[in-house]
């Protein structure tokens, strides 16, 4: 019975293109999780101070922001997988680059931040194509329910693997082996990709795409921003995100340690609830997979998101460490389970010629207010407390939870728009979108 269920789950990884499509995405996320810790060590080992390591960190944040939007204008324009490829060339030659300089010697600052920002620029442009290519990789091959959302489940689940055993794999290696070989393999991490999306055997390219995509790049993306906006369920679901990432998991991820270091055992204590944390998204990632249909797929994605209140009000009720590690399992678990079906529902109601626009805003929704988040939890904690910070954060997740479940359009929405009956297929009716 166990093997049959375990097999039900795996099923995605019998399709040869879903399967491509995961072992590219797990092997370039490995390595840039590796990459992200690596980095970190080679400015501060080789005599950087704190505040210089922020300058390296931002810029790889900053050109994420401003790029995004117009990023997912290319994408829908020229096609995602052709966008993909050409970001994981960009960011293989830079990493290379700045491996080279890393063995060679300490790179100055400057050539830190030019090499990180123009890493920052291609994940920019991958990953709102990476949203539009997955139900074109659903599409492919043999057809069954459910597959569209396995393909997210499958996403997903490499990105939790990434965030659980890359900082883990990159401490070792950077101990053993220095940060420079570290980014020298994720540099070949981007090639494994880049090589593995070529391999997709997706559907052969539309007629040209119709003249409202040939105009400018600031039109087409007032095109996206109006289907955004056309949708409340989009809007209302991405701005709950926004303000999740700034007042409840930037405050964690900053007080937390504190708090870990103060009275829970200190670095090992965190590690600990970290692992937690993607442990559960890791099992939640599975869960998805080769599921049961979900009617009310905004509905459930919404109660999943109550359990990110659970780390921070642990933290601030004095809750000990098991407790607090369980609260992260639970918030990890809910995030696979909400990212999946969330991403699924964008891909089945939208157009997939505007996916990418429309997967840009509301990936530049996640990010904008994340930074402030960060800047200002240690001033916030110096004055209401670092009890008082998250206690409000997990009281605000849990207020804002019920909220978005008031609003008809998300607790309502279907799993397919009315008339659907294939729900994977209706990304893909849009016949003129280019490969």
């Amino acid at each position: 019975m166990v093997g049959k269920r375990l097999r039900r789950r795996m099923a995605a990884l019998a399709h040869r293109d879903l399967r491509l499509f995961f072992v590219g995405e797990a092997t370039s996320l490995l390595g840039s999780a590796m990459a992200s810790l690596a980095l970190a060590f080679a400015v501060l080992g080789g005599g950087g101070t704190q505040s210089e390591l922020g300058y390296v960190m931002a810029a790889r944040i900053v050109p994420m922001v401003a790029l995004m939007p117009f990023a997912g204008v290319v994408a829908d324009r020229v096609g995602p997988r052709r966008v993909m490829v050409s970001s994981d060339v960009l960011r293989c030659v830079t990493q290379a680059t700045l491996a080279v300089l890393l063995l060679a010697g300490r790179p100055p600052l400057w050539a830190f931040v030019a090499l990180v920002t123009v890493w920052g620029a291609g994940e920019a442009f991958f990953m709102p194509a990476r949203g539009a290519l997955i139900p074109r990789v659903a599409a492919g091959g043999d057809r069954y329910a459910g597959k569209l959302r396995d393909a997210n489940a499958l996403a997903g689940l490499a990105q939790s693997l990434a965030s659980v055993s890359g900082p883990a794999l990159a401490g070792v290696a950077v101990a053993v082996l220095g940060p420079g070989a570290v980014v020298a393999l994720d540099a070949g991490t981007y090639a494994v990709s880049a090589v593995a999306l070529m391999l997709l055997r997706l559907a052969s390219p539309g007629p040209p795409p119709v003249p409202a995509m040939r105009g400018r790049a600031i039109g087409e993306l007032a095109e996206g921003w109006r289907h955004f906006r056309a949708h409340s369920w989009l809007w209302v679901t991405t701005l709950q995100f926004t303000l999740f990432n700034m007042l409840v998991w930037a405050p964690f991820l900053v007080l937390g340690p504190v708090v870990a270091q103060e009275r829970l055992g200190g670095a090992g204590a965190w590690g600990l609830i970290m692992a937690c944390y993607g442990g559960g998204a890791v099992g939640g990632g599975f869960a998805m997979m080769g599921g049961r249909a979900v009617r009310r797929p905004l509905l459930v994605a919404t109660v999943a998101t109550f359990g990110w209140a659970l780390p921070s009000g642990a933290i601030a009720a004095g809750a000990p460490v098991a407790v607090i590690a369980t609260g992260a399992l639970v918030a990890g678990a809910g995030s696979a389970v909400c990212g999946t079906l969330y991403a699924t529902t964008n891909q089945r109601y939208l157009p997939a010629g505007v996916l990418a626009r429309v997967t840009s805003l509301t990936g530049v929704g996640a990010f904008v207010l994340g930074p402030v988040g960060l800047a200002v939890a240690g001033p916030a904690a110096s004055a209401a407390g670092v009890t008082g910070v998250l206690a409000f954060g997990a009281v605000w997740q849990a207020v804002a939870c019920c909220v978005v479940l008031a609003v008809p359009g998300v607790r309502g929405l279907p799993a397919a728009p009315a008339g659907v009956e294939d729900a994977d297929a209706a990304a893909t009716t849009d016949e003129a979108a280019r490969v």
